[in-house]
């Protein structure tokens, strides 16, 4: 019985250790995101009781004409996108509300299929001679940046030869579904931003419920909340790669600083870096929740994200090392208060995955160590106070965040899919860890990526076959 006695007594202090160290991470994050729960909550309720009783609330449709109208670029990268792009391009074709824009697409010259499919829409869909196709002479896959830079190019071409000048540079992925109202919405409010974002709404992959479905709930949060508060504070405002524009001085600027090539190659998140680089140098962004007319839902992009654990870890783990690792060496850690804080938010996955994985971890030794106990008879060890107390209170911010999931999720996707979000957390906690560990393994293996040019490691889309209504 003595080994028996020794052997409770390791479980015990290993589970201690373990769900020590994860309560004190735990109650950290817990007290860092009801911190934005709480200036969501004020600034909210602030727009309500007084905003919106002095000014009727903004619609798309409510927006006065721009002051300037102007020719607005949509860049897509393109490579291996033969199964998505012609039914992109045609949507946003019939979609798009707007008089003059230009389609950008960049392609490959070792991907017939994709040039295939937009040389179809080009020459078959209505307006398809806003499609303007650029090939260049690299084979792919490139990098992105280097298919963007080669639109950046194409677009100043086409400046010189028809005296058109650009307003504003639309970034968007050869999946995304538009909306209708977002070119509008672009022109009026570039006039006084540098960068807009508008929110990005995954769809739910039929037959992916729980995977898929789980980027919806992380989205709604975050681009339901957690850039409203960023942006209330002032920090810079990251760019999500996808609807959103900037406006042709600051790309411009950009790309003078960069040797001509606005978007850098060398970063596996050159969107996200390219946001808080504009605010480095006095840029300012915008996030824009508007919509589109009064009763109706948000101006927003929609997308399948991935519907399986393997594809879904690939691409949180390439968002993991960009932001959390590569990021912390290419940005650093410049500006005021506000800044730093959401940049060591954007910076906390890995580390808050490794909590997580300690609780988990917690959790089957202590269902071991009672299994043990009760085998032989013995009671379990007591608790400690001070892992009691932190375990209480992380409970009690467990349920809030719950809750909050509950309510964001609800507000876009409707009730039942707000209570799918809840044991959803599981599946996005899993996902999170298998991420961070492949995210610390790439970055190691690659010596701290951030000089090199990063190869364009992209995951296979879909395209809805059933628009959804906006």
């Amino acid at each position: 019985m003595a080994a028996l006695d020794v052997l409770i007594w390791l479980a015990a202090g290993i589970t201690r250790e373990l769900m020590l160290f994860a309560a004190v991470g735990l109650l950290i994050g817990g007290i860092d995101d009801l911190a934005i729960d709480l200036l969501y909550l004020v600034r909210s309720g602030w727009r309500s009781a007084v905003v919106y009783r002095r000014h009727r609330a903004a619609t798309a449709e409510s927006l006065p004409p721009p002051d300037r109208p102007g020719r607005l670029a949509i860049f897509i990268g393109a490579w291996d996108e033969s199964g998505v792009i012609a039914a992109m391009l045609r949507a946003a074709l019939a979609r798009l509300d707007h008089g003059d824009y230009r389609i950008y697409v960049g392609v490959y010259p070792n991907d017939p299929a994709t040039i295939a499919a937009v040389r179809h829409v080009r020459r078959h869909a209505a307006g398809g001679r806003r499609v303007r196709m650029v090939s260049g002479a690299l084979a792919g896959p490139t990098t992105k940046a280097e298919a963007l830079n080669r639109l950046w190019r194409a677009m100043l071409v086409d400046e010189a030869r028809e005296g058109v000048p650009v307003k504003a540079i639309v970034l968007h992925d050869a999946e995304d579904v538009v909306h209708p109202c977002e070119l509008r919405v672009f022109d009026r409010l570039i006039e006084r931003f540098d960068l807009v974002q508008l929110p990005v709404l995954p769809l739910i992959v039929p037959g992916s419920r729980w995977v898929s479905g789980h980027y919806c709930d992380e989205f709604a949060e975050a681009h339901g909340k957690q850039l409203v508060v960023r942006e209330a504070l002032g920090a810079g405002m990251p760019s999500a790669g996808v609807g959103c524009a900037i406006s042709r001085a600051a790309m411009q600027g950009m790309a003078d600083r960069a040797g001509g090539r606005p978007f850098d190659a060398a970063s596996l998140t050159e969107d996200y870096e390219m946001g808080l680089r504009l605010g480095d140098h006095g840029g300012r962004g915008v996030f824009v929740r508007l919509p589109a007319a009064a009763g109706r839902g948000p101006v927003a992009i929609r997308a399948y994200f991935p519907a399986t654990i393997d594809t879904a870890v690939r691409q949180k783990a390439r968002w993991m090392t960009g932001i959390a690792l590569a990021g912390w060496v290419r940005l650093g850690w410049r500006g005021g208060l506000a800044e730093r804080w959401m940049r060591l938010r954007d910076r906390r996955a890995v580390l808050a995955a490794i909590v997580l994985a300690a609780a988990y971890a917690g959790l089957v030794c202590a269902a071991a160590t009672f299994a043990l106990c009760f085998a032989i008879g013995r009671p379990m060890p007591e608790v400690p106070p001070l892992l009691q107390g932190l375990t209480a209170i992380n409970a009690g911010l467990m349920l809030w965040r719950a809750l909050v999931r509950f309510v964001m999720v609800r507000a876009t996707y409707g009730w039942r899919e707000g209570l799918r979000a809840i044991p959803r957390m599981l599946v996005a906690n899993l996902i999170a860890m298998m991420a961070a560990r492949r995210a610390v393994a790439a970055y190691v293996r690659s010596g701290r990526p951030g000089g090199a040019a990063v190869p364009w490691d992209k995951t296979s889309h879909a395209f809805p076959t059933i628009l959804p209504a906006e």
